[in-house]
């Protein structure tokens, strides 16, 4: 959203952060998924930002989307949220063979890896930031996607912080 993440932070004794922000509405949805290659375990990060809610739709086409990319049948771990079932029954009905959900336990968001990598652009990476628009909001979110996208040893903290091996 455009409403900053406040959290604590350091300043000189009695210079007291101000941030002036207004009560702005605007917001990003976005779509992730962490993969694992099967023999080498290495994590990949894929992501993609929209401008409106996420839909069943959205989802189905990204899911498809990561299917051309990664070249391989998918087996997409996913929580119980309305989008991500009804997306998954889609999938199923148009018969893609490729692909099989399982499914987290509901309200269970410390066992989903993407959570934790949400949580790092969210109240870590972003805190405190104001952003001018949803252009400069993209902009700074994709930057810390793309940070992530690149470094193993956060993306596998992930899968440590849920409790998974890898």
């Amino acid at each position: 959203m455009l409403q900053p993440v406040r959290r604590a932070t350091w300043a000189p004794r009695g210079h007291t952060p101000i941030h002036n922000a207004w009560d702005r509405h605007d917001r990003l949805s976005a779509l992730g998924a962490l993969t694992l290659a099967p023999h080498v375990l290495r994590i990949g990060w894929y992501f993609e930002l929209l401008a409106h809610n996420v839909t069943a739709n959205d989802l189905v086409l990204f899911l498809k989307q990561l299917h051309r990319q990664l070249r391989r049948d998918l087996i997409v771990v996913m929580d119980r949220w309305p989008v991500h079932r009804s997306a998954a029954r889609r999938l199923e009905q148009e018969g893609c063979t490729w692909f099989k959900v399982e499914w987290l336990p509901p309200y269970a968001p410390e066992l989903n890896p993407v959570e934790f990598a949400w949580n790092h652009t969210k109240y870590t990476e972003l805190a405190n930031f104001i952003p001018d628009d949803v252009d400069h909001l993209r902009s700074a979110v994709l930057n810390s996607f793309d940070d992530q996208q690149n470094d193993a040893w956060l993306k596998h903290s992930y899968f440590r912080s849920a409790h998974l091996a890898v």
